[in-house]
C-alpha cells in the first residue's frame, strides 16, 4: 500500500462494504462507502455554512457512530477540530468553546443537559448527531442536503485537543495545518499512520477501540487505521469482559488499551479470563500513563509477547516505544527514544547516563499552545529543546526510565488531572483553611485524587464534612477531577514564603510496592 491511498475515499472505491466502524454494544455497522459518503456530505454542509480551510469546529459527544464521520469531514475539507471531553461541567465545556473559537458545535441528545447550560449564540452552526438538542440541526437532515461529491478543494485538516497541562486550565495543542491535498504522503496524519503500519499486518485488520474518543490517541489511531483500510470496533463504554467477547467476536487483531484498563482485566476470574478465544490479537499498546512492573508483567503472561508500549504526548515533542522483547530485558523502561533525548539538570546542564532529571527532547513537530505564547516558551529551553514536564532518567543502552512529574498533574486511568482547579474550588468553602490535592496510589487507576486539607476549626474534622467537602467540589467540576478521599491535617508543609512542598505530601502516600492481582 502507498501513502497515496492512504484515504477512507480510496478503501470506499476498493472495498465499498468492509465495515469501517462497528459500535461494540449496538453492534451499528459504518462501511467505508457510507464513512466516505457521509462524511464527504458533512464536509459540504460545513463549506456551505461558510466554513472555509482554517476554521475551526467543536465536537461534544459520546462514543457513538457519527462521531468519526464528523473527524473525517473536518480532516478531510482543511478544518481544525476540537472533541470535548464529555465528563465536563458547562463551565468547562464554555471555556473550550469560547477559547478555541469554534464555529460549529456538534453535539447528541445525551449531552443535552449539558448545551443547555452554555451560551452557543456565538456559534451560528449547530448540529446533533444523535438525536434532538433544542435549537439544534439534525445530522440526518444536513446530510440529506447535500450531494456526495467531494470537494473541489479537499486537504487535510488536524485534530486541536485540550491538554490538562500543569497548572491553570487547560490549553489547546495547536499543531499546524499540513497545507496540503487530502492524502498526500507528506502529511503529518499520513506520516503517523505509516508509522502505525511499521510492523503490522494491515490485511484483514480489526482494530479495538476501547477508550473515548475525546481522547488524542484513540481518536488518532482509530482514524490512522482507517486510513490503512480497517475495521475500527469502538467501544462505547469499556467493560473488561466484554473487551475479551469483542476480541473474540471481531477476531481483533490490534489494540490500545491505558494500564487500569489491563488492571480491570486481570481482576477477572481466572474462568473468565480463559472463557474467551484471544489468538487473533497479534498488537496490544498502551500508554497514557504509567504500568507497573507486576501488571505488565501479568499482562504478558497472560497474553504472551505481543505488547507494545510508547510514551508520547498530545503534544508531539518527543516519543518512545519498546517492544515485549526489549521490555522484558528493561523492565520499568518506556523504551528508546526516537528522537534526540536529553535528561537536564535544575542548573540546564545536561546530565550523565544515569542521574534523574527533567526529560528534554530535541526535534519533534511544530505546535504551540493556543491562546498562550508564555505556555508554548515555558516548556523550551535555550537550546530548542522541549519537555512534556516529566522527570527521568536514561541508562547505557538508551532506554528512558520516567521516575516522577515535574508538576504535580495526576493521571488517573490513563487521564491527565490537574489538582489546581480542585484546589481553587475547596478552597472557597468556608470551613477549609488550606488545602492541596494530590495523586495517591490506587491499584486500580494508577493514581486517585486525594484533598489534604487543613480546617479553619481542627475540631470539626469528620467524615460528614469530608463527604460535603467532596460534593462541594462535584458541584462545580467535573466527577473524575474531584477528590474521592480527603485526609484532614493541622497544618500543610509549607515553607515561610508560601511555597507548598507537595512532594512532602505525596511520599506520605507513596506505596513501595504494587500489590499483585489475583
Amino acid at each position: 500500500m502507498t501513502t497515496a491511498t492512504m484515504t477512507p475515499s480510496y478503501h470506499a472505491r476498493r472495498s465499498p462494504d468492509t465495515p469501517a466502524i462497528v459500535m461494540a454494544s449496538s453492534g451499528e455497522v459504518t462501511t467505508y462507502a457510507q464513512l466516505d459518503e457521509r462524511s464527504t456530505r458533512f464536509a459540504r454542509a460545513l463549506r456551505a455554512r461558510g466554513l472555509g480551510v482554517g476554521d475551526h469546529i467543536a465536537i461534544l459527544m459520546e462514543n457513538n457512530r457519527p462521531f468519526l464521520e464528523i473527524a473525517w469531514a473536518a480532516q478531510r475539507s482543511g478544518i481544525h477540530y476540537t472533541a470535548i471531553n464529555r465528563h465536563l461541567r458547562p463551565l468547562e465545556v464554555q471555556y473550550v468553546l469560547d477559547d478555541c473559537g469554534a464555529r460549529a458545535l456538534i453535539s447528541s441528545e445525551a449531552l443535552a443537559d449539558v448545551v443547555a447550560g452554555l451560551d452557543v449564540s456565538r456559534i451560528s452552526i449547530r448540529i446533533s448527531a444523535l438525536g434532538d438538542i433544542s435549537g439544534f440541526d439534525r445530522y440526518d437532515d444536513v446530510l440529506a442536503g447535500e450531494t456526495a461529491t467531494p470537494l473541489d478543494d479537499e486537504c487535510e485538516g488536524r485534530e486541536m485537543l485540550y491538554s490538562s497541562g500543569t497548572t491553570g486550565r487547560p490549553k489547546g495543542v495547536r499543531k499546524p495545518l499540513p497545507g496540503t491535498a487530502f492524502g498526500d504522503p507528506s502529511a503529518a496524519p499520513v506520516l503517523i499512520a505509516r508509522g502505525l503500519m511499521a510492523g503490522n499486518t494491515v490485511t484483514d485488520a480489526v482494530y479495538l477501540s476501547p477508550a473515548p474518543l475525546y481522547h488524542a490517541s484513540p481518536l488518532v489511531f482509530s482514524m490512522s487505521w482507517h486510513r490503512l483500510g480497517a475495521t475500527v470496533v469502538v467501544m462505547e463504554n469499556f467493560d473488561p469482559l466484554q473487551c475479551l467477547e469483542l476480541i473474540e467476536r471481531h477476531r481483533v487483531t490490534s489494540a490500545q488499551f491505558v494500564p487500569t484498563m489491563f488492571v480491570r482485566m486481570l481482576r477477572l476470574s481466572p474462568q473468565e479470563r480463559a472463557r474467551y478465544d484471544l489468538s487473533s490479537l497479534r498488537n496490544a499498546i498502551h500508554g497514557a500513563a504509567p504500568c507497573p512492573i507486576l501488571v505488565k508483567q501479568q499482562m504478558l503472561d497472560w497474553w504472551g509477547p505481543i505488547i507494545h508500549e510508547y510514551y508520547s504526548g498530545t503534544e508531539d515533542v518527543g516519543a518512545s516505544t519498546i517492544t515485549p522483547e526489549e521490555w522484558l530485558t528493561h523492565p520499568g523502561s518506556v523504551g528508546r527514544p526516537m528522537q534526540q533525548c536529553h535528561i537536564v539538570g535544575e542548573d540546564g546542564a545536561e546530565l550523565p547516563v544515569g542521574q534523574v532529571g527533567s526529560v528534554y527532547f530535541s526535534g519533534g513537530r511544530p505546535f504551540e499552545y493556543h491562546n498562550d505564547p508564555e505556555k508554548t516558551a515555558s516548556v523550551t529551553n535555550d537550546r530548542g529543546w522541549r519537555t512534556l514536564g516529566d522527570i527521568g532518567r536514561l541508562d547505557e543502552d538508551g532506554y528512558l526510565y520516567l521516575t516522577d512529574r515535574e508538576a504535580h498533574t495526576i493521571i488517573s486511568g490513563g487521564v491527565n488531572i490537574y489538582p489546581q482547579e480542585a484546589e481553587n474550588e475547596l478552597a472557597g468553602h468556608p470551613a477549609v483553611a488550606d488545602v492541596a490535592v494530590i495523586g495517591v496510589p490506587d491499584d486500580e487507576m494508577g493514581e486517585s485524587v486525594k484533598a489534604v486539607v487543613q480546617l479553619v476549626d481542627p475540631a470539626a474534622a469528620h467524615a460528614t464534612l469530608a463527604a460535603e467537602l467532596i460534593e462541594y467540589c462535584h458541584k462545580a467540576l467535573a466527577s473524575y477531577k474531584c477528590p474521592r478521599s480527603i485526609d484532614f491535617v493541622d497544618a500543610l508543609p509549607r515553607d515561610p514564603n508560601g511555597k507548598l512542598y507537595k512532594r512532602l505530601l505525596r511520599d506520605r502516600y507513596r506505596a513501595s510496592n504494587v500489590t499483585p492481582i489475583a
